[in-house]
């Protein structure tokens, strides 16, 4: 299917690029998530006589995104657990409780721009990791997880 994309997506294309992509993609997750729009003649025109404000909101997101990593960046997260004497925790940290820490400071941060790279955290320690705020711009935070017996 011929679609016009209406933001950025990695791996695929910048604002306004004219891609095919399978069928199933296009319909199940980037029209209905308005990353996307079929590329019919109506469309291609309508895009291009708005084009200027597509490219203006995109260029917001992307500073606003911006501004936020730079707040971000470095930030040590700390986050208590039940653990055992060895350093294992009951359960592990995720993506949900990292969020929730987050708000806790003041960030509002979706679940899915978090990347755990090894997994749910279960033990103990200091782990890196990387929040995707767009797909221009990541932020490193450190996440502290303690134990409590």
């Amino acid at each position: 299917m011929q679609i016009i994309l209406m933001e950025k997506i990695v791996n695929l294309g910048q604002l306004g690029d004219v891609v095919k992509v399978k069928d199933g993609y296009a319909r199940n997750y980037l029209i209905p998530q308005k990353k996307a729009k079929r590329a019919t003649k109506v469309n291609i025109e309508a895009f291009e006589a708005k084009r200027h404000e597509y490219e203006k909101a995109q260029a917001d997101t992307l500073q606003s995104a911006q501004d936020q990593a730079t707040k971000l960046d470095g930030l040590m997260l700390q986050i208590t657990q039940k653990s055992r004497v060895d350093g294992k925790l009951f359960g592990s940290v995720t993506n949900h409780d990292i969020v929730d820490a987050l708000k806790a400071q003041g960030f509002d941060i979706p679940r899915a721009a978090i990347r755990l790279p090894h997994g749910t955290l279960k033990q103990i320690g200091d782990y890196p990791i990387t929040l995707a705020l767009h797909s221009d711009v990541v932020a490193k935070i450190t996440i502290s997880v303690l134990g409590e017996s």
